[in-house]
């Protein structure tokens, strides 16, 4: 067994000593560690242990030797890549003729169920790939079906499309190893990428269950369409570097409003305007508050407007979010604007997308200080980490607007009034909040 053999590489893997361990044909006991050049394999004779020494001599071959340093594959699952890359190793050999109906080791069965049994429809799409057209297929999609039925649709899809893929591309092109513009071995760029970015988005989507789920579903499998419903909000990712100063105190903590006693009569016209006689003026101080800013496109938010809201709220925790559809954690979708005092020093805008509008109330709601109003500013989009609309969500959202008794507010001109009225809103003004204001005038007790 030598490996050093293995030569043509085009993207700059030296040629060098490897070190060969005997390993199995049981799944995971065989392997290829480009970045050391281990490679471990089944040393027997047998049909079997030959089609899984030729898995990983095509790793050898063609597979990235640093893709640890590839900043542009920091958007996709690790094990989508994983997964892509196996299903891309198994066609190069199927295409030299070796048998890839071997490679199996009768797990695949139990492992589907196992998977299927703890709902991890990830998994299952990824461990697809690894096995696709391979002689574990089959076995598997049996183990998923008697868990899962209704993942089925959904995974044949997938097969489809990247089946599809591998077999639009020339061998030449699936197994080619010259650098592209992002120094990434063309071959993989071409295949590997472009499915592991499909099945990273087809992960995070909830397993579509109806006819039209399922449409959906498979067109978001296509280049350029929109991805699927995931059916959830993204987790949080605070951005940590927004720089914050503090805020002169001062201006605008006391205000002075209309009174019917007081120090100074300084509106008397209200004597005859006012059926309360509110002619005096009389100072009181403004207690802090949460605001909730979304910023997403929708929202079309007036960054002058902005900026005046964080000059004139002194104590509040002023929050700002927006998702980017279908980011997996590397794009921030929360900051804060103010802090009870301190202000950021530049306004940040969003990311087209809602995503997490449930996961900011929540995190809000942990920081409140005793019975100090919330406001949020909305139109009453709720839409889940792929940002589309999600029903579910938004009950959700209502629920805690409804438990929590939070201000919706549509303009960033009357959130300090809103902040310092103390009244919580009317059923009346629920309908200009879209779903979420229709959610609300479902329940009897708002």
């Amino acid at each position: 067994m030598h490996p050093e053999l293995v030569t043509g590489r085009e993207d700059g893997f030296v040629s060098a000593a490897w070190t060969v361990k005997p390993g199995s044909t049981r799944r995971g006991e065989a392997s290829c560690n480009l970045t050391e050049r281990i490679l471990e394999v089944p040393l027997g004779n047998d049909a079997t242990s030959r089609v899984v020494r030729a898995h990983e001599l095509m790793h050898a071959r063609v597979s990235p030797h640093v893709i640890e340093h590839y900043g542009v594959l920091d958007e996709m699952a690790p094990r989508a890549l994983e997964c892509a890359e196996e299903l891309r190793i198994n066609t190069l050999i199927a295409r030299l003729d070796f048998d890839v109906a071997l490679l199996s080791d009768g797990s695949e069965k139990d492992g589907a169920r196992r998977i299927a049994e703890r709902g991890d429809w990830s998994e299952a799409l990824c461990f697809l790939m690894a096995v696709l057209d391979t002689g574990g297929e089959k076995a598997f999609l049996a183990g998923v079906r008697q868990i899962e039925p209704s993942w089925m649709p959904g995974l044949r899809a997938v097969r489809k499309r990247a089946l599809g893929l591998m077999n639009s591309l020339p061998s030449t092109t699936l197994g080619a190893t010259r650098l592209n513009d992002e120094q990434l071995p063309s071959g993989y760029a071409n295949s590997t990428v472009v499915l592991a970015r499909i099945l990273t988005q087809s992960m995070a989507a909830r397993p579509p269950k109806t006819p039209e789920e399922l449409r959906s579903f498979r067109r978001s499998l296509e280049p350029g369409a929109r991805r699927p419903p995931t059916g959830r909000f993204a987790p949080l990712v605070f951005d940590g570097t927004v720089a914050m100063s503090p805020r002169p105190r001062g201006a605008g903590v006391r205000r002075t409003r209309a009174s019917t006693s007081g120090p100074t009569m300084r509106y008397p016209s209200r004597l005859l305007t006012d059926e309360k006689k509110r002619a005096f003026a009389r100072r009181s101080n403004v207690h802090g508050g949460i605001v909730i800013i979304d910023q997403s496109g929708s929202m079309d938010l007036d960054e002058a407007s902005l900026s005046m809201l964080l000059r004139r709220a002194p104590d509040s925790l002023v929050i700002g979010y927006s998702h980017r559809p279908g980011d997996n954690g590397f794009t921030p979708n929360v900051w804060i604007l103010a802090d009870r005092g301190s202000v950021a020093a530049k306004v940040l805008s969003g990311n087209i997308g809602n995503g997490v509008d449930g996961s900011v109330l929540e995190w809000a709601f942990r920081h409140r200080r005793n019975s100090e109003p919330i406001i949020w500013v909305t139109d009453g989009q709720v839409t889940d980490s792929h940002d589309h609309p999600d029903e579910r969500l938004t009950l959700q959202c209502a629920e805690l607007v409804r438990r929590h008794r939070i201000r919706l507010v549509k303009d960033l001109s009357v959130v300090g009034r809103v902040l310092s009225c103390g009244r919580t809103m009317n059923r009346s003004q629920l309908s200009q909040f879209g779903r979420l204001g229709r959610k609300l005038l479902e329940m009897k007790t708002f």
